[in-house]
C-alpha cells in the first residue's frame, strides 16, 4: 500500500537531511558539504574498482558539483581575504583533479583529493570547536 521499505527509508532520509539543512548553522552546512564530497569520492572509488563507469562518473560529478557549487560558491573573499583566495585555488585544483581521475580512471587521484578535503574538514571542525568553546558553549 505505501511502497517498499526502501522507498520509505529513502523518503525518511530525505526529510531528515532537509530538516538538518534548514536547522544547521553556516558552519554545520560547510561540514555537511565536505562530508558529502568525501562520500561521493569514496563511492566513485568503489565504482572505479568495480568498473562501473556510469556510476563512477556520476559520483565524481557529484563531488565536483559540491566543491564548485557548494564550497567555492560559499567563499567570502571580502571577509576571508587570503584564506578564501587559497581555498578557492585549492577547490579549483581538486575539481580539475577529479576530472582527471575520471578520464584516467586513476584511484590515486581520488585518494589525493580525499586527503585534501579531509584535511580541510579537520581544520574546519577544529575551528567550530574552538569558536564554541570561546563563547562558553
Amino acid at each position: 500500500m505505501f511502497g517498499s521499505h526502501r522507498n520509505a527509508a529513502k523518503a525518511y532520509s530525505n526529510v531528515s537531511l532537509e530538516t538538518g539543512v534548514t536547522t544547521a548553522s553556516p558552519h554545520q552546512l560547510i561540514t555537511m558539504l565536505l562530508d558529502g564530497a568525501l562520500v561521493a569520492i569514496v563511492t566513485a572509488k568503489h565504482h572505479m574498482e568495480k568498473s562501473e563507469i556510469t556510476e563512477k562518473g556520476q559520483s565524481i560529478s557529484k563531488a565536483i558539483l559540491i566543491i564548485d557549487s557548494g564550497l567555492r560558491a560559499g567563499l567570502n573573499f571580502e571577509v576571508g581575504g587570503e584564506i578564501s583566495q587559497n581555498l578557492n585555488a585549492l577547490y579549483i585544483y581538486m575539481s580539475e583533479q577529479l576530472m582527471q581521475a575520471n578520464l584516467k580512471n586513476d584511484p590515486a587521484i581520488l585518494d589525493e583529493v580525499y586527503r585534501l578535503l579531509s584535511e580541510i574538514k579537520s581544520a574546519w571542525v577544529a575551528i567550530g570547536i574552538q569558536s564554541n568553546n570561546s563563547v562558553g558553549v
